[in-house]
């Protein structure tokens, strides 16, 4: 027997260990809601891969999620969300689909006064353009200005979290940024938001920081709410964790994105 909507648990899929960041904000955002996890681990990074490829991984873990019924999909990586975004639409069909591109993209117009927005994110995303086209579309009349930072990923996983060599290396990729300007800057990767202090500290009181993971927390409680998806008091919240590879550094690295115990790992043979 299938279980009444609101009880059922939100899908959150990333091409690896990053949408944990989305996860985070969610179990803060949103305490009472389950959440099933799948990272494609076995297969990271998308980057570098062909749109085609992206496309066919994330059908693949759609379906996944959209078996194990889910009430609404989380695409929590900027690759597939800048790529493959129409093909969860389409598969999802009435399930309420989000990611963090439309929800950061949202967040920045709205709070931007200015209207000089920055994006950081890995050379993939920027390259896609899909922040600047999502914020214009918004409001044309925002002024968008991109960086790639493809070093920060192997910062992060390397827990360099305030090392010198990454402050170094944030100055570099936000000074032309910056020297435009910018009152906003989105934080277009789901490993950003463990860089906010040291980032906040280069970028100075004046830039506010757009963090796509709980700007996309914040989009989906107001999607449940709308929806009448919200689970109710009293219901205890599950998590699981589903891989497609289990890299002996996933629980260290994972354990410090999501800030707490991952407990049980669970794979995944397609």
């Amino acid at each position: 027997m299938s279980k009444p909507e609101a009880a059922r648990p939100i899908g959150v899929f990333d091409s690896g260990v990053g949408g944990l960041t989305v996860v985070r904000a969610l179990m803060e955002r949103l305490p009472l809601e389950s959440i099933v996890y799948f990272g494609d681990t076995a297969r990271v990074p998308y980057g570098v891969k062909s749109v085609a490829t992206i496309e066919h991984f994330t059908a693949q873990i759609t379906e996944f999620l959209l078996q194990r019924e889910v009430k609404m999909l989380i695409i929590a990586c900027n690759t597939m969300a800048a790529v493959a975004a129409e093909v969860v639409h389409r598969l999802a069909g009435s399930v309420p689909v989000l990611d963090v591109i439309e929800a950061g993209a949202r967040a920045a117009v709205a709070s931007s006064t200015g209207r000089r927005i920055g994006v950081i994110g890995t050379p993939t995303t920027i390259n896609s353009n899909a922040y600047a086209r999502r914020m214009h579309e918004l409001d044309s009349s925002v002024r968008v200005y991109s960086q790639a930072c493809p070093l920060f990923v192997p910062l992060v996983e390397e827990g360099w979290l305030d090392h010198e060599v990454t402050r170094l290396t944030a100055q570099e990729y936000l000074r032309p940024v910056l020297a435009e300007e910018v009152d906003s800057l989105v934080l277009g990767c789901t490993h950003y938001p463990l860089l906010k202090p040291l980032l906040r500290d280069v970028a100075g009181p004046s830039v506010r920081l757009i963090d796509s993971a709980v700007t996309t927390a914040e989009l989906a409680a107001e999607r449940l709410q709308q929806a009448g998806l919200m689970r109710s008091a009293g219901a205890r919240a599950g998590y699981r964790f589903v891989v497609s590879d289990v890299p002996l550094r996933f629980q260290t690295i994972g354990e410090r994105f999501l800030g707490r115990s991952l407990g049980a790992v669970e794979k995944v043979d397609w």
